[in-house]
């Protein structure tokens, strides 16, 4: 019988080990660890975001019962207090960056879009991540009430988070929105809550195409109409200039499409900077934007990231970026062996064999024979 190592084993080899040691010099606050190294806290919190694990108790106790079985990873001893204080003092700015790395590389593995353009595609959106005043007191956003705010530009292709950004609640996604370095030639779709004239010139200027919804009451004149279709559910196509003392930072020729949802009967109108596209295309692409709903509504659901393992910003900042750490290797995953699967059953997979001795491309195609299936580090490594 041929010997494998476990499905945990094959997963991490996805991480470039080298690599992450030559980060976790590079982002290390302190005297050398001594009790515990990085690397032991990371393979600690990304199994304990795959198997759902709620404490670090049970993180460090499944480890334990796992001891015979984690010798090959290079995983040292974990006790609860080395992981909690390494939470707490070393700077989640590793994780940030070994996300960064792997997302990169699974992009290169990413389907594209099935829209009717080439162009790069992103939806920008936030969400809030709530938190207890009393115990993360450091995050307040109202007087009762604490929250950090999850910032994502979601890339159409793979529907993977190509910007993300965690900062305080209060603070407007627009702030974040003007530090994004979108590539010429992209299409961004967001809705009214990105309405700042002046940004949206300068993604014009920057040869960036957006798409949004109008504001109701907002003062514009009509400069031109063109013919439409209504058996397209299409009402209006304008192109117009905004009015008012705001629209003085705006002095583009805009696009107005007006537009009937046959699903739900509701009247739609769309601004945008695009007039190449068609008016039907318009809204596809808006409608699209409800991915990164999906998104966020799955990373809540599937991942840890409401509950967390220490109360300091940087480890609450740790466990969130070791969570898109493990998004990403179930992507990838996905990617590369072409599955047909969903992130979810993919995940729920490799819960219930995280520590079996088995091929992973075996068991998450379960399709073929060993002898027929490449071999997963072969395919799956990192160059």
């Amino acid at each position: 019988m041929a010997h494998h190592t476990t499905v945990f084993s094959q997963l991490l080899k996805l991480v470039a080990r080298h690599e992450f040691e030559s980060l976790a010099r590079r982002h290390h606050r302190g005297r050398k660890l001594r009790s515990m190294s990085r690397w032991s806290q990371f393979l600690a919190l990304t199994m304990g975001q795959l198997t759902g694990r709620c404490s670090l108790r049970d993180i460090v106790s499944n480890l334990t019962a796992q001891g015979r079985k984690l010798y090959h990873l290079g995983c040292g001893p974990v006790s609860r207090s080395s992981l909690a204080r390494v939470n707490e003092r070393q700077p989640s700015t590793l994780f940030e960056a070994v996300f960064g790395k792997l997302l990169s590389r699974c992009q290169a593995t990413a389907p594209k879009h099935r829209l009717r353009f080439k162009a790069k595609l992103y939806s920008l959106d936030a969400s809030l991540i709530d938190l207890t005043l009393s115990l993360f007191p450091w995050a307040g956003y109202q007087a009762k009430k604490g929250a950090l705010k999850l910032h994502v530009g979601l890339d159409h292709g793979g529907h993977l988070p190509a910007f993300i950004r965690v900062t305080e609640g209060r603070r407007h996604e627009i702030r974040w929105a003007r530090t994004l370095e979108l590539p010429a030639g992209s299409l961004v779709v967001f809705d009214r809550g990105f309405a700042d004239y002046r940004w949206w010139k300068s993604l014009s200027h920057k040869d960036i195409r957006f798409v949004t919804r109008l504001k109701r009451g907002t003062p514009y004149t009509v400069e031109e109409r063109r013919n439409v279709t209504w058996k397209k559910n299409v009402t209006s196509d304008q192109t117009i200039r905004l009015k008012g003392r705001k629209a003085q930072a705006c002095d583009l020729v805009l696009r107005r499409i007006g537009y009937r949802d046959p699903e739900t009967g509701k009247h739609l109108v769309f601004l945008t900077n695009d007039f190449d596209l068609a008016a039907t295309t318009i809204a596809e692409v808006y409608r699209q934007r409800w991915k990164i709903e999906l998104y966020f509504k799955w990373i809540k659901q599937n991942l840890k990231i409401k509950s967390f393992l220490g109360r300091s910003r940087n480890a609450v900042l740790t466990q969130f970026w070791i969570a898109m750490i493990a998004y990403v290797l179930l992507a990838y995953l996905k990617f590369q062996l072409r599955l047909g699967w969903s992130l979810s059953q993919i995940l729920r997979l490799l819960q219930l064999n995280l520590f079996e001795r088995r091929r992973l491309d075996e068991l998450l195609q379960n399709r073929a024979s060993p002898s027929d299936l490449p071999d997963l580090q072969a395919s799956l490594a990192f160059s």
